[in-house]
């Protein structure tokens, strides 16, 4: 019995660092769950933006494919700059140490995480922060 919880013990201690629990990455989903922003922590602190259907999808796949030859991902939301597509070759935050945590945003209301707003609507998603931001919806979007 003792060379069994020993055993057990000692096991448990040598788990992986991966297996430990993840900081959470604050974000919010819009009710229909198709659009998708949360905050990764910088430098600098930025939003990363996804939806999941839209009519322009397939044209903003080509363009990222045209320009880089990766995947469109969304949307990086900066303070400091004009937002821009998101073209990557995988995930662009580490997922070994934080995990979204999206809550439901409802029509009308507001979200603030630092220096980022996020405005839900049912015409789509704004969220901005210093003058620069993102307005995402089925038919389109805005950066600025």
């Amino acid at each position: 019995m003792k060379l069994a919880l020993l055993t057990a013990v000692l096991l448990a201690a040598s788990v992986p660092a991966a297996h430990a629990a993840k900081t959470p990455l604050p974000g919010v989903v819009t009710p229909s769950g198709n659009i998708h922003c949360f905050y990764v922590p910088g430098p600098p602190g930025h939003l990363l933006c996804d939806i999941h259907q839209a009519s322009y999808t397939a044209h903003e796949q080509s363009d990222c494919m045209a320009h880089s030859g990766l995947d469109w991902h969304g949307w990086e939301v900066y303070s400091t700059r004009k937002t821009v597509p998101s073209c990557s070759g995988g995930i662009l935050y580490n997922s070994n140490s934080g995990s979204p945590a999206y809550a439901k945003l409802a029509y009308g209301k507001s979200w603030h995480f630092a220096s980022f707003t996020c405005t839900s609507r049912f015409t789509g998603l704004t969220c901005s922060a210093r003058g620069h931001g993102i307005f995402i919806s089925r038919a389109s979007w805005r950066g600025w």
